[in-house]
């Protein structure tokens, strides 16, 4: 899938398509003088749990720096910029003015204000009131999309929810490899349900606000069982039904897979289905990275190493590595075919129960400005999305992830995703190759039409 110079151009999208990039606060922000404490900075505080020790208290610098950021935004041509809103900032007096900031140079820009009201960031004063394991939660979050919503919604139409409810589940809440850093395994199933409540909750203060533009941001990608077995393909099932069914059943269907929906922390959970389900999206978010092979519990009862991640052994399932695919820095197999199948599958298991599908997050983790393989990359992954919408998906708009190298949570400064280089001791950004590229693209894509 090499782009090379003399590689053909991309094929058309159709007119209308939104092309953008994505960010998070947390990531790029610093200025942490400006906002509450956060889980991360009480889970980074803790030694070992970030691979090199850093903070994000500067990061990228961003809140300084936005005007420059926002004219990258600009001059690589794409229509969007989806960003997220810290909880924590808000929660402190005058947090909110950054964001006015923000909104009016991207319009100032002709850019779209894309707003995620929650990206993992949650305040310490709210975790420790609970945090997503209380029902409160949900209607805390509801009250914040309120307040951003008051300030942000008259230059601002679309809006995200949630960031990858599933990963802050699993990887915060049940294995403990990101803050707050719990491991409950199974137990953690009543964050995923209220963070699927506040996402319904919020999708209703938004609409109070005016808002008609509103989706969330889900992580997706295929599991592959490890082989034809029935062990291998019962295990597989079940964490394709963790990772992915258990997060857009409720949204798309109104009910949890089987045998999940009594697991649910809800004294009336068809009530609360309603409210998850019910005219809460317009479109629907897909963040894709990989597709995952998994088969039953290894022999001897090991724990499973994947992608810098510790699966316990208790898990009913196991992680397979993906062999025959080039890889990532992260580790990651680059699969560009599984978008693709991961939309077709979309397709025909929700019909017309799925609005458009917007890809809010595509993107790959390597070194170097001169980063070749990032434009393979995205170019293979262009392709497989353009075959997905030929063959019917209804896909409305891509955002790379990530417009800045930047704080990658449990990994610190270690894997670099963006289209711009950061060098964060002295916050100097330097477009990579893949910025060029990427930018040459989308002119070629609104050339005229021959």
């Amino acid at each position: 899938m090499p782009a090379t110079p003399d590689a053909p151009p991309l094929p058309k999208f159709p007119p209308g398509f939104l092309w953008g990039v994505s960010t998070s606060a947390h990531q790029i922000e610093g200025a942490v003088e400006g906002r509450a404490p956060s889980i991360w900075d009480a889970f980074g505080a803790e030694p070992g749990r970030i691979k090199d020790g850093s903070t994000a208290d500067t990061a990228c610098d961003h809140v300084a720096r936005y005007r420059e950021d926002v004219g990258l935004v600009h001059d690589l041509g794409v229509g969007a910029y989806r960003f997220s809103v810290s909880w924590p900032r808000v929660l402190r007096p005058g947090g909110l003015d950054f964001y006015d900031r923000l909104v009016d140079e991207l319009c100032a820009r002709g850019v779209r204000p894309v707003p995620t009201l929650f990206h993992w960031d949650l305040p310490v004063e709210v975790e420790e009131a609970g945090g997503w394991l209380s029902r409160d939660t949900a209607s805390r979050f509801a009250a914040h999309a309120q307040t951003v919503a008051a300030r942000l919604a008259d230059r601002t139409g679309t809006w995200i929810t949630l960031n990858e409810p599933a990963e802050h589940t699993l990887l915060g809440h049940a294995l403990g490899e990101h803050a707050p850093g719990r491991k409950l395994l199974f137990d953690a199933l009543p964050v995923a349900h209220h963070q699927l409540l506040a996402h319904g909750l919020a999708a209703q203060a938004l609409r109070a606000a005016g808002a008609t533009d509103i989706g969330i941001a889900n992580s997706h990608g295929p599991t592959w069982p490890a082989s034809a077995g029935p062990a291998d393909a019962a295990a597989a099932d079940l964490y394709d039904v963790i990772l992915n069914r258990l997060f857009s059943d409720p949204l798309l269907l109104g009910r949890y897979p089987d045998g999940f929906g009594e697991l649910m922390p809800a004294d009336d959970l068809a009530a609360d289905l309603e409210v998850i389900s019910e005219g809460t999206l317009d479109w629907y978010g897909v963040n894709y990275y990989q597709p995952t092979k998994v088969g039953a519990p290894l022999p001897g009862g090991a724990d499973v190493e994947f992608s810098g991640l510790t699966l316990p052994a208790e898990l009913p399932f196991a992680v397979r590595e993906i062999e025959g695919y080039p890889v990532t820095d992260f580790g990651w197999p680059v699969v560009p075919d599984a978008l693709t199948e991961l939309l077709a599958s979309f397709r025909e298991r929700y019909g017309d129960r799925l609005p458009p599908v917007v890809v809010t997050e595509n993107g790959c983790a390597y070194e170097g400005l001169d980063d070749r393989d990032r434009i393979a990359y995205l170019d293979g992954h262009l392709r497989a999305l353009h075959r997905a919408m030929e063959a019917g998906a209804d896909v409305r708009g891509y955002f790379v992830w990530s417009l800045l190298d930047n704080w990658e949570w449990a990994e610190g400064y270690t894997k670099r995703f963006g289209l711009v280089h950061v060098d964060y001791a002295t916050g100097t950004r330097t477009p990579k190759a893949s910025y060029a590229w990427l930018r040459d693209a989308l002119r070629e894509q609104k050339a005229p039409r021959s």
